[in-house]
């Protein structure tokens, strides 16, 4: 069984400072506002560590590596 690994976007917290689209741009893109937009695919096993660099670089901690199971 294997577990897919998502970019979840806290909203309240995200004050578009744009690193995590630097950091991960094959799953983020910013908006015309410079926030972020996630495309909602699973990240790929070779991309979860640049995932979480992302998610531990943001200055606002609004960007989480989430593991849901899959069916």
């Amino acid at each position: 069984m294997s577990t897919d690994r998502h970019i979840d976007i806290d909203w309240t917290a995200c004050q578009g400072h744009g690193l995590c689209a630097e950091l991960l741009p094959e799953q983020i893109t910013l908006d015309e506002w410079g926030y972020p937009l996630a495309d909602g695919t699973p990240v790929p096993p070779g991309a979860v560590g640049r995932a979480r660099r992302a998610a531990a670089d943001c200055p606002v901690l609004a960007l989480e590596v989430t593991a849901a199971k899959a069916r």
